[in-house]
């Protein structure tokens, strides 16, 4: 793919980048052999645009694991609805279990490297205002840099809470080198103004490269607002017609448009097009996607790859949830429950699961076990729900907010829905999500934001605190916020605790 920014950050390694100081010193204070710095680094165009691809890398970090587990799977466990056939995955049971911990290495993933992309970003949005170039472009680069500076906090700030908020670089001379905590009011307030910022730099609305676009700069605002809506701000009314007019404007260009087939969901020839509006990008054999082996049943033979861990699959009685003649739970759609032997193909194994065909790279797993199959950061069917979400609780359902609920379901071959009441199409909506979105880390997101859970039991929605999951163990008020890790509590003694832990 021409000019993909894959090809650049695969083997990008920006030696001067910075980290977030607050618990990370120990990095700061390692002797730079390079002795590059950031006032020596950006003269030309060239570096301006090295230092974008770098903000892009820290995307990766998340996907990545080792045997039996990944930071991703964080976001999973904790919605009730996520399986797991390996005992000695602790950080992945805990949280499960709702017995998480500060010392979970899942968490310190999510802030090490959100932080990393944010101190890249500063480094950038610092440094490039300065530098003899095309000002059109100069424009769209600092665009990139605070829609990803954005994209890290609004992780952060829902993961966390209360997190400090750094617009400048750091080093060890800074007077934020220990941080205190910013207010969620303000940290939501930073990411809309360098959303707004971005959605003004003159960037595309759709490309296939794989860059920030204008179109996942307003759906990512879209997103920003919703949740705004809801809780823990609560900004009701305003921001849902914010959000409802984002998605609306993403609609109205034309440029997006539902796949047809769900095969295409996990085709890595269909990155960064079609329902595919932001993802994390990967190539095959240079800069592979991992999370394959997290997704294969365990050791039951059928891939092509070594590491078959069963790290992840889907809960029975979340799959039965689904409406009878939903397109999405047949066989190898969303999930698969079978698959053929890597020692004869003719064979075919029963897994004893419903595993997560979404994110199945066939290729890889038949042949070369080595997958560019992008993550979704931003699909075009998250847009269409919000869109309908939002402006429900503004008018009730109309046709608009009806037609894109009933793309989704048009698509799952379902019955489309017509005349229910405002109550009805909210739940109806937010049905929609958990299965149309699941364990795509935009549940626990969703569950957090409503304070509510759907129950796979009786189809109906339950208060976030005392929902008990079908395995046993009941969410309490802790859970709506992961604990800051361990490590930077004891390095930045400026940082307090989330309750419960």
């Amino acid at each position: 793919m021409k000019n993909s920014i894959k090809n650049k950050i695969g083997l990008l390694l920006l030696v001067f980048s910075l980290v977030f100081a607050t618990g990370c010193s120990d990095f700061l204070e390692e002797t730079d052999p390079s002795n590059i710095t950031a006032e020596s680094y950006f003269k030309t165009a060239e570096h301006a645009e090295t230092a974008i691809y770098a903000i892009y890398s820290s995307l990766r970090s998340v996907r990545g694991g080792s045997y039996g587990g990944s930071p991703w799977l964080m976001l999973e466990f904790a919605t009730g609805i996520a399986e797991s056939d390996l005992g000695q995955a602790d950080n992945s049971n805990i949280i499960r279990n709702l017995t998480n911990t500060s010392d979970n290495g899942y968490g310190k993933v999510y802030w090490d490297s959100s932080y990393e992309g944010i101190a890249n970003a500063n480094l950038a949005i610092a440094n490039i205002p300065d530098i003899a170039m095309d000002e059109a472009k100069k424009s769209k680069l600092l665009g990139e840099a605070k829609f990803l500076r954005a994209y890290y906090y609004y992780n952060l700030v829902r993961i966390f809470g209360s997190v400090p908020l750094l617009l400048e670089p750091i080093d060890l001379g800074s007077e934020n080198l220990y941080a205190t905590q910013e207010s969620v009011e303000n940290i939501y307030n930073a990411i809309v103004d360098d959303l707004n910022a971005a959605e003004m730099s003159g960037l595309p609305f759709n490309d296939t490269t794989g860059r920030v676009t204008l179109g996942a700069v307003k759906s990512l605002l879209s997103s920003v607002y919703l949740t705004m809506a809801g809780y823990p701000l609560q900004k009701g009314t305003e921001y849902f017609q914010k959000a409802a007019d984002k998605a609306k404007e993403v609609i109205d260009s034309d440029e997006y448009s539902l796949f047809t087939s769900y095969a295409d969901l996990h085709d890595p020839t269909k990155n960064n097009i079609g329902e595919n509006i932001f993802m994390v990008q990967y190539e095959a054999f240079v800069d592979p996607s991992n999370w394959q082996p997290l997704i294969i049943p365990y050791n039951m033979n059928i891939s092509a790859y070594s590491a078959q861990t069963g790290a992840i699959y889907a809960n029975q009685e979340f799959v039965q949830s689904y409406e009878d003649g939903d397109k999405r739970v047949e066989e190898k759609e969303f999930y698969y429950t079978t698959y053929t032997s890597k020692f004869d193909r003719d064979e075919t194994i029963v897994l004893g699961g419903h595993f997560l065909y979404k994110h199945f790279d066939i290729v890889a797993n038949l042949e070369t076990a080595s997958s560019d199959l992008n993550w979704d950061l931003i699909r075009y069917a998250e847009v269409l729900l919000i869109y309908a979400e939002a402006q429900n609780e503004i008018s009730g359902p109309t046709t608009d907010t009806e037609e894109a609920l009933n793309k989704i379901r048009r698509r799952a071959q379902l019955t489309e829905y017509s005349g229910l009441s405002k109550e009805e199409f909210r739940e109806a909506v937010w049905k929609e999500k958990w299965h149309e979105l699941s364990y795509e880390n935009v549940t626990w997101f969703d569950m957090v934001r409503l304070r509510k859970v759907f129950n796979v039991t009786t189809g109906g929605f339950d208060d976030f605190v005392g929902h008990t999951f079908v395995y046993g163990p009941q969410l309490t008020e802790r859970e709506l916020l992961f604990p800051i890790p361990t490590d930077e509590l004891r390095n930045n003694e400026n940082l307090v605790q989330n309750p419960g832990y």
